[in-house]
Parts: structure tokens; sequence; C-alpha cells
């Protein structure tokens, strides 16, 4: 691995990068002729007696086989030296990552704040829409007009009846000369919350799940009518605030606390530590959903048709009451000020809760306003677009967003870097001769942190190509957060995942490559969590980044993967260039490692003659699932999990015979007529397996979310990652304990049944 140049410090002040590590010299020069000459014609003599008719058959004969013989073995030397050739082109990009280079772009990235449809947010889609066309990569943009929230005003004070006093907040984080720009970040806001001016006692609702809920009724704490107070943890912000409309609060209001985001104080906090300082706070969305709330379902183009934004459609997405993140300094004034039932030993967090100060409510009285301003918006998602050079019309997709609450040095710039930096590689790569047998495009999402929007956009405008062309969808967000190497995918690109990460050293050990440090870190975890390859890899059945729409929706195999499982200055103002230098990824190996991952998967999808899908993983995966629910489904009367295994059989068995198919397609190298259709005919079967697992209803009350197997639970009471509209409707049975529910429970397994069949229907490739 190249971190630079050998011996070079990084610029910038970032550090020494560590020498280059030693390659074999044959896999990095390039390809010279192998010198292998091809078979020699045998001259044939023919007896002076034979006829010159026996001659010129004879000769016609032997000409008819020297030529099969010559084009069977150009035919394979081709095949060999094509693959060579393309071992050689991944070997050289892996070997030409720069954390010099990825450095240089993350502190232009992260020089001012870029919120979607801001000036700041222009100037980073400007900046890499040059770099890729400096590149020598074909780029382009393209922009949709959507609703954005921006903050007005914010207030918030303290009345304390007992003395008399008032105290108002600040609601700012503490300025830090040594990030620039600090004085031009938006305010702390949630996106699309409400505007709204209330007075009211204070509750404390934990993390503001629906047990927390549950365990302030039994205490005899009365939520209705009062202004919530909960830490940021399990539960999705918006999640929060519909929990806290729910329980009949007025507003609600968020904090980090130092527990989980400052280290408990003792490191101290940014800049002396990693840790984020007690003036911090969490900017976010609270928006239910995905892309733009105007156009749920089809692109917001110029001239699309929108729903008004006072529609009930359009409403629900929104939460009903007005809620602000707030500071742990603030909030712990507010709930310094509680009395009520003690607060449960678990929830106490740092804040140094005791039997003193309760869950609420009064005596203080929160005063609180916000005004919101929603307005349309232009964004902007920037492409590049490498042509295949023998399956141009199946495409390969790269993406990271790029705009940020603040600097965004981790979420989401450190990936836009790495993304810049295999975008630079690629244009090597492409100047020394290669190119890809199927098309790649980079993409740079624009308003994902307001829920998705740019990819969605995208996503939405180009369903009809997506569902026959995409072969696969490759995210990164926060590229780097830390340190430990991680991963979520649908189980198909397991087995992809686990061999690229043998090529690729391990950024924080000369002597591992990252697939053995990985494999250790997956010990002690709980078997269910890990595939049968040993690894433990995440799956996207929940939100949180760009894979959303292009799995959940358009149904194509997706994986997201970064370093670091999160960082405690998130959505702050202090996710700086100066906190990923001296903190998050000092010499940015880590960076570089995440470059030649994902620039690896991308190359092996667009290269391999037969896509490296592996279904048989797929199948183990929902056997799995089938025997996690199944115990909890018994427990219902009149229900049955059967059609569901019986389906997941099916599939099993589609996906050995397909295993069996790729094998034997592998032997062929460059093939006859017959062969190259044979191979694309079983590849299109690959790629269109996972689409069958959609569902064109979609799920219950939510049809934008088609995958049945993978999407978001409404639910908080089970863990299951999988099959949601069955998790929702088995939360449905138990809360209403009626015959009608436990029926409607029986259907959501019907339809999962049945779409397990069309996939293996998709796999099998034959009618009935």
């Amino acid at each position: 691995m190249v971190w630079g140049a050998s011996k070079k410090t990084l610029h910038d002040g970032v550090g020494a990068a560590r020498d280059n590590t030693t390659v074999n010299i044959e896999e990095t020069c390039p390809l010279k002729n192998s010198g292998g000459s091809r078979p020699q014609s045998r001259s044939s003599r023919v007896s002076k007696g034979a006829s010159w008719t026996a001659v010129i058959i004879l000769i016609a004969i032997l000409v008819g086989f020297l030529t099969m013989i010559k084009d069977v073995s150009k035919s394979q030397h081709y095949g060999l030296a094509r693959d060579r050739r393309i071992k050689y082109f991944h070997n050289c990009f892996v070997n030409t990552g720069s954390n010099v280079s990825i450095a240089k772009h993350l502190k232009e990235l992260t020089r001012q704040p870029h919120v979607a449809g801001t000036p700041g947010d222009i100037l980073t889609s400007e900046h890499v829409l040059q770099n890729f066309k400096a590149y020598g990569l074909a780029a382009h943009t393209v922009d949709y007009k959507v609703l954005l929230s921006y903050p007005v005003s914010r207030y918030l004070s303290l009345y304390s009846p007992d003395t008399g006093l008032k105290y108002q907040f600040n609601l700012d984080e503490e300025f830090q000369s040594n990030i620039t720009n600090t004085r031009s970040v938006i305010a702390p806001f949630h996106a699309f919350a409400p505007s709204g001016t209330v007075t009211g006692e204070v509750v404390y609702v934990n993390y503001g799940r629906e047990e927390d809920y549950r365990i302030l009724q039994e205490k005899g704490v009365n939520v209705n009518g009062a202004i919530v107070i909960a830490r940021y943890g399990d539960v999705f912000r918006g999640t929060v605030v519909r929990n806290a409309a729910k329980a009949g609060a007025i507003a609600a209001l968020l904090y980090s606390d130092p527990e989980q985001f400052g280290g408990n104080g003792a490191e101290g906090y940014f800049p002396d530590s990693k840790w984020m300082p007690p003036s911090a706070v969490q900017r976010g969305t609270v928006m239910q959903g995905n892309g733009d709330p105007l156009t749920p379902g089809f692109a917001s183009t110029e001239y699309a048709e929108r729903l008004p934004v006072a529609s009930k459609e359009v409403a629900e997405k929104f939460p009903s009451i007005p809620s602000m993140p707030i500071s742990a300094n603030d909030a712990r004034r507010i709930l310094m000020s509680l009395s009520g039932p003690a607060a449960p030993s678990s929830w106490r967090g740092s804040m140094k809760l005791d039997e003193h100060h309760g869950l609420g409510r009064g005596p203080g009285i929160l005063n609180f306003s916000y005004v919101e301003n929603q307005t349309m918006a232009t964004i902007r998602n920037v492409f590049a677009v490498i042509k295949g050079s023998e399956e141009p019309d199946r495409f390969v997709i790269l993406g990271n967003h790029r705009d940020a609450w603040t600097y965004g040095a981790v979420d989401p710039n450190s990936g836009t870097a790495v993304l810049l930096e295999i975008a630079r590689n690629f244009g090597v790569l492409l100047r020394d001769g290669w190119q890809p047998r199927r098309s790649i495009i980079l993409g740079s999402w624009d308003a994902e942190e307001y829920g998705m929007i740019g990819s969605t956009e995208w996503v939405e405008q180009n369903l009809g190509n997506l569902g026959s062309q995409a072969v696969a969808y490759l995210n990164v967000d926060c590229a780097v957060q830390g340190s430990g190497f991680f991963a979520g995918a649908t189980p198909q690109l397991d087995n992809l995942l686990v061999e690229v990460t043998k090529e690729v050293s391990d950024p924080d050990s000369n002597s591992k490559t990252v697939h053995e440090s990985w494999a250790a870190t997956s010990t002690g975890i709980k078997a269910s969590l890990i595939n049968k390859l040993g690894f433990s890899i995440d799956r996207l059945g929940g939100g949180g980044s760009d894979f959303v729409a292009f799995l959940q929706h358009a149904g194509v195999p997706s994986l997201d993967i970064f370093y670091g499982k999160d960082y405690p200055v998130y959505h702050t103002r202090y996710d700086s260039f100066s906190w990923m230098k001296k903190f998050g990824d000092p010499y940015f190996r880590r960076h570089v490692a995440v470059y030649s991952i994902w620039g690896l998967l991308a190359l092996r999808l667009a290269d391999d003659h037969v896509l490296p899908f592996d279904y048989l993983a797929y199948a183990d995966e929902l056997q799995l699932y089938a025997e996690m629910i199944k115990e909890t489904i018994n427990t219902y009367d009149a229900v049955t999990i059967e059609p569901i295994t019986a389906a997941i059989k099916e599939f099993s068995d589609a996906a050995h015979k397909a295993a069996e198919e790729a094998e034997a397609l592998k032997k062929h190298r460059k093939g006859d007529a017959r062969i190259i259709l044979w191979r694309r005919a079983f590849n299109d079967r690959l790629l269109l397996t996972e689409r069958a697992f959609l569902d064109p209803e979609g799920l219950k009350g939510r049809p934008w979310f088609r995958h049945l197997i993978y999407a978001p639970s409404e639910s908080n009471e089970y863990s299951f990652a999988s099959f949601p509209g069955v998790v929702d409707a088995m939360a449905n049975a138990t809360s209403s304990k009626t015959g009608e529910a436990n029926g409607e429970l029986q259907h959501e397994i019907w339809r999962v049944a049945r779409r397990i069949l069309q996939a293996a229907a998709a796999l099998h490739g034959r009618l009935t």
C-alpha cells in the first residue's frame, strides 16, 4: 500500500506517512508480452501415389482442424491475457492511493460550512465537478428543486417559581479559534421542526422510546401538556419527537449525554481530546421519510407536480410539536431543576442525577420558542461516468453525500475525499489503457442530511433504468470515524467484501490485512450477528444513509463501509479538519484503506466476467431470520411461519444451482457467442433477483418502502433486522390481542413468502 510517497511527510502538517509496503514486482509493473507463441501448423506428407482428390480433401480437413485449434487457443490465450491485464490494473489501483491527495481534498472541502441549499454547498459541488473533469472523467450535474428547512430564531428560558429567578439560555456552541469560519456555522436546530411558542413544566423521558413512557406511567409521571427533555441514543430523533407528541407533550428538547459523547469528562474535551465539548449541540432532521416531501415517489424536477405543504400526506412527515437540540450544559441545568420520582439508575447517564433530582414535573418551568423557515431550494448532485467496453448498459454505482450540517470532516467529506481519490486513479488507469467491462458511475449526493433527498430524487427519476441495469450500489458516508473496519451489505455481497479485504493492508498494523483485523474484532459478538464466513456484517434494513433509496425502494444490491463505529463530535461545529487530523485519522491511512476496499469492490463488480454474487449467503440469512422470528410467531393463535420456511427452501435450491452454474461459466474465458449470451443472461438473473424482494404495494401504510426483507420497522419492540412488515404486524397483534390482528400478521407472512418465491424464480431463470 502506498501512503503517498515513500518516507514523505503529509502536507499541511498531517504527519509522516509510513514507508511503502514491498510488493511483487510482477504484479505492479506493466505487463509485458507473454512471449507465448501460437500453435505451429504441422506439415503433412501425402503419399505420392494418392490421388489429387484425396490430397485436396485431406488438406481441407487439416486446414479446418488447424483453424479450429488456432481459434480455440487464441480465444483461451486472449482470455488469460485479459485476466492478467485486469489483475494488473487492479493491483495498480490499490498501490496508487495517496493519503496526501486525500488530505488535501478534505482540507479544501471543509474550509467552510456547507449546509444543503447554501452557497457553501454549491462551492463543494464545483470542487467535485472540477476534479472529476481534471482527472479525465466525463462529468455532469443534476439539479432538483426541493423543500428544505432553516432556523430563523430560537429562545429558551427556565423560570423557578420557588426563587422567582429566570435564566435565559445562550443556545450556541462555544467558539474555538482553531476552527476557521466558525462564526458562520448554522445555529443548532432540527430540520423540519415546526414553529411554535410554548410554556410548560418539564419531564425527563430518557431516550424517548415507547418503553420509557411506559416506565414513566408506572411511576405516575404525567407527560400530557409538558415539555419533554430526552437524550440522544437508541432512537431516531424524529421518532423521539413523534413519541413525545403521541404521549401528549407540547415540545421536545434533545441533548447529547457526556456519558456517550463526552467520555464522562475523564480525558477532557476537544481540542484537548476527541470528546464532544459540553457546549456542543447535535443538529439533524426530524422528518419521517426520504426524499423531497413534496414529491413522494417521483423526482422533484423543475416542472414536477408538487403536493401542497399543508396537505395531509406532507404534514404527516413532519412532527406536530416544536423541538430543538440543546447542549449538555443547558440540559444539566434543566434536569437539576426537576423534582418528582427519582430517575432509574440506567437513566442517569453522566448528569449526576440522584434521589434529589427527579423525573419531573416541575417545579421549573420552561419558555420555549422556535421559528423555522421552510423554503424551496436548489440542490445539486454531481456525477462522473466511465463507460463500459462490453456491457455499457450495466452500471456499478459508487455514492457519497457531500452536504454537511457544519464542516463535515467526518460526516460526510471523509467519504467525499476518498471518492475523489478513486476518481483520480480511475483516470490514471484509463490513461494506461484500462476500460471496465461494465460502466461505473461516481455519484456525489446533495441534501442527504435532510432525509437522503439528493439520492432519493435521482433514484426516483431513473427508477426504470435502474431496475434493469443497476448491478450494485456501493455507499460510503463517513469513511473514517475512528478505528476498526465496519460494513453493512445485502448478503449476496458478503463473500466479495471478505475477499477484497484480504487484498488491503490494515492501516493500523503493518503485519496484518484488513481481513485479519476484521475477523479478530468479530469474535465475541453474538452468533446471530456473524455470518457463516465468520464476520460481523450489518444488514441495511434501517435508514441513515443513501443506500436507502437504492435498496429499499429500487431493489439494487447495496453495501456500506466505514472505519470507526461512531465519533463524539457528530453533527456539531467541531466536526472539522482539525478534529480529523488530530484524532480521527492523523496519517490518513484509514482513508486509504477505505479507498482501496471501495475501489476494489467497484473494479471486481465492473470487470469480473461472472458477477461475484453469492446467493447461498442470502439463503442462509433468510433461514436465520426465520428461526429468530419463529419462537415469537408461535405465541400467536392460528399463525404459522411455515409459508416463509417453505419458500426459503425453494430459494436455497435455486441458490445452489446458481452457484454451480457460476462455476461452470467461470471455466470459459472469452468464449463464442453462445457462451457470451449465456453469461449475460446469467448475470442478469443475479442482479434481478434482489428486485424480486420488492412488493408493488410496499409496506402497510408506507408504500414507498417496497423491500419486504430489508426496510425500517415502525416498531421498537423487537430487535429483528428483517421482515419489517411482519415485525410491525407482530407489534400490532401483541397490543390489540384480536383475531383480526393475528390474521393481518399471517397475511404479512404470506406476502414475504411470495416475494421469496419470486426471488427463487428469478434466480432459476425459468418459467413454470
